[in-house]
């Protein structure tokens, strides 16, 4: 099936453009037609290109699932929303993509069918749970614990941004001084020491001597870092092993480790108890929570719980067993395996994370700020001192 860009006008004279996706251009000026729609201009375009155009925000598909539980529960059918919807998205992307589900709600599919048909908008949960709900016949239930979830993922990374922008920022400034001072400072301070004191300290030829590689070959110190991210990304991507050592290893970090575990659990009580609510099976919700985790480690820890649980095992003795969960977990899992409120107890596991998240990172900010900038003066006075106070001694020496 190829892909069209178009231009068409409603039925109120209004030109509108967008993607869809069609067998022919006789094809697609039918299923146009059927969208209330005449077809004025279209052109072919490349699948990879329709791809990137396709990106859908967060915060778009918060107004998506608020949008639909509105009207759906002030009684408009599915159809009507999503046209609704069509006509009011400013994302051309977006717009095709909710055109195209909409095309096949008409054409008879399910709506999660239809939104599985386009997984770079909708993953795999936010699928899994419109299919729930469309079994249970409370499509706008989960509609409205979607928004809600959106909202909380969306809160949670402009924390994780908002925490790791300054030290960035600053540690792009110290390297910057450091390399200037490396590059152009110390190399003519070394020649004019040179001339005052036949015999500098070891540590000041020692730094003229790692200033004279670094001017020479700036490239190398310059595109290492780079080079070594590009690398532990492709490896990331590429290669299980790699990616199942990089995964454990942010685990294991003296500070990130304890923050980005509780994030993860965070995120798979949440999911894990918003899935449950919907009325999925506890397998269910281990088997889309692997997907979801964003860690090799906890992903596999995850598939041995589900074969456990399979095999018999009680899902508390399970968890217990993959040495993964922290007692927090496995004491809110016993509570709610005994009570039958696994739902309810995933909650709290997230609600507690959730917050320990927020003030762990508070700390981190107010910590991180003097610790750089005492870091930065550290190595400016480091590098000067190194530099001057041989050429100190040699003046002090000089009798007028």
């Amino acid at each position: 099936m190829a892909s069209y860009s178009y231009r068409a006008i409603d039925d109120t004279g209004r030109i509108m453009a967008g993607h869809a996706d069609a067998i022919n251009p006789v094809d697609l000026e039918m299923r146009l037609r059927r969208l209330g729609l005449d077809l004025v201009t279209f052109q072919s375009i490349k699948k990879s290109t329709l791809m990137r155009t396709r990106r859908v925000t967060r915060k778009e598909l918060i107004t998506f699932c608020f949008h639909m539980d509105q009207l759906m529960r002030a009684g408009v059918p599915i159809i009507d929303a999503l046209t609704d919807l069509r006509d009011t998205v400013e994302n051309d992307g977006f717009k095709a993509i909710v055109a195209s589900v909409l095309e096949d709600v008409e054409g008879g599919l399910k709506l999660s069918d239809a939104m599985a048909e386009h997984p770079q908008a909708f993953d795999q949960v936010f699928v899994a749970l419109i299919r729930t709900g469309e079994q249970a016949g409370q499509l706008p239930e989960v509609l409205a614990k979607l928004t809600e979830n959106l909202k909380w993922q969306d809160e949670l990374t402009a924390q994780v941004r908002k925490a790791m922008m300054y030290p960035i920022f600053a540690g792009t400034v110290i390297l910057a001084v450091v390399f200037a001072l490396m590059i152009f400072l110390v190399p003519q301070l070394g020649a004019t020491m040179k001339t005052l004191t036949p015999n500098p300290p070891a540590s000041t030829m020692a730094l003229i001597a790692v200033s004279a590689v670094m001017k020479q070959y700036w490239y190398l110190f310059l595109g290492a870092p780079i080079g070594i991210v590009a690398t532990l990304v492709i490896l990331a991507k590429t290669n299980d092993d790699a990616k199942y050592r990089i995964d454990s290893l942010m685990l294991k970090l003296p500070i990130m480790g304890p923050l980005v575990t509780k994030i993860i659990l965070a995120r798979f009580s949440t999911y894990f108890a918003l899935m449950y609510q919907s009325g999925l099976g506890v397998l269910d919700c281990i088997q889309i929570s692997e997907k979801i985790v964003g860690n090799r480690v906890i992903e596999e820890g995850l598939q041995r719980v589900g074969r456990e649980i399979n095999d018999g095992t009680g899902i508390t003795q399970a968890f217990q067993n993959a040495r993964l969960f922290p007692p927090l977990v496995l004491r809110m899992l016993k509570v709610g395996e005994s009570t039958g409120a696994l739902d309810t107890s995933l909650l709290n596991v997230s609600y507690f994370y959730n917050r320990d998240v927020k003030e762990q990172m508070s700390r981190l900010q107010e910590m991180i700020q003097p610790i750089l900038t005492v870091v930065l003066g550290g190595v400016l006075i480091g590098i000067l001192v190194t530099v001057f106070n041989p050429m100190y001694d040699v003046i002090s020496k000089i009798k007028f």
